[in-house]
């Protein structure tokens, strides 16, 4: 090809490659997984987003890209040109999804959380939550499998499509992060026991000044052998997490029913934060043994039986 010819080609490129538009809002394309750049390019001129799908393929071909356009979803505009489009499906910068885990969520209701919003199959993330704690190799960790307690509460933001295994891993590698080696490992409890204590604590406290008197009083009761009667628990045997409990509801044959078994149950009931884990590893010294809970969110907290009898009758009328 001559100069002149090559030139021409080259200018017939450049035009090619240019913005389909001046000025254009973003829209959502999806690549899907293993499409070829031909596919790729078809897809994008198909939505009005780049001029000539020979020209993306040659472009991304010139530029060494071809193997490198990754999945997922893009917010891409026709403002932006052929070559734009492909730097940001080379580098992988995909539309990022906004997941808040609330303080005291349970693997099921987080699974919930992942499936509203299109990030993933609840069944699968809760298949692997349950019983998959063995392909994360985290020491702490200690082999355990169900997972419940250490998805960590906090804003991720998530990709469209990602495996469910990278997502569990994103939520135990926030664990490992906020919660330092030092509440890790602490002193007098295992952390597995921590975590159970701080799950109880996280879903039973609405004030978070009381979360280390909560803390206080589960370990003073433990200390007494004494069941910890913890409505939370009963509601997570029962697979709720509201509601009023029966006498029924109080009689459910389950290790975690704390009104009939003594000790911690055998797993967190929640996945606590930070500030609950820090509670249950530094409880407040409480004479309390007992505590109610106050229309307004607060706790009456009481040293005996009689006192507690007392606090029912005034604040649970």
């Amino acid at each position: 090809m001559g100069a002149l010819a090559l030139a021409g080609a080259f200018a017939v490129l450049g035009t090619m490659l240019r913005p389909v538009a001046g000025e254009a809002p973003a829209q959502i394309v999806t690549i899907p997984r293993g499409a070829s750049v031909q596919g790729i390019a078809t897809l994008l001129h198909g939505a009005g987003l780049i001029r000539s799908p020979a020209a993306f393929a040659a472009a991304a071909r010139l530029r060494g890209v071809g193997s490198r356009l990754q999945s997922g979803e893009y917010a891409l505009s026709p403002a932006m040109s052929t070559l734009e489009i492909l730097d940001r499906l080379a580098s992988g910068q995909v539309l990022l999804h906004r997941l808040t885990v609330p303080e005291g969520y349970t693997a099921a209701q987080i699974a919930g959380a992942l499936a509203a919003r299109g990030l993933a199959e609840r069944e699968a993330f809760l298949r692997l939550a349950r019983a998959g704690g063995g392909r994360f190799s985290l020491p702490w960790l200690e082999g355990r499998d169900d997972l419940e307690g250490y998805l960590f509460p906090d804003t991720y933001l998530l990709p469209r499509g990602l495996p469910v295994d990278q997502i569990v891993a994103r939520l135990l590698a926030r664990f490992e992060e906020r919660v330092t080696p030092d509440l890790r490992r602490g002193e007098g409890l295992s952390l597995h026991e921590a975590v159970i204590i701080a799950s109880m604590v996280e879903r039973e406290a609405r004030l978070a000044a009381e979360r280390p008197v909560i803390a206080g009083v589960i370990t003073n009761r433990l200390r007494r052998g004494w069941p910890l009667e913890i409505d939370a628990t009963v509601l997570y045997a029962l697979g709720r997490t509201s509601g009023e409990l029966t006498v029924a509801d109080l009689q459910v044959d389950s290790p975690y029913n704390t009104y009939r078994r003594t000790g911690l149950p055998p797993g967190p009931i929640s996945n606590p934060g930070l500030a609950a884990i820090t509670a249950a590893r530094h409880p407040a010294a409480t004479p309390y043994l007992f505590y109610v809970l106050r229309p307004d969110g607060s706790h009456a907290f009481s040293r005996t039986f009689q006192e507690h009898q007392q606090a029912i009758r005034r604040w649970r009328p």
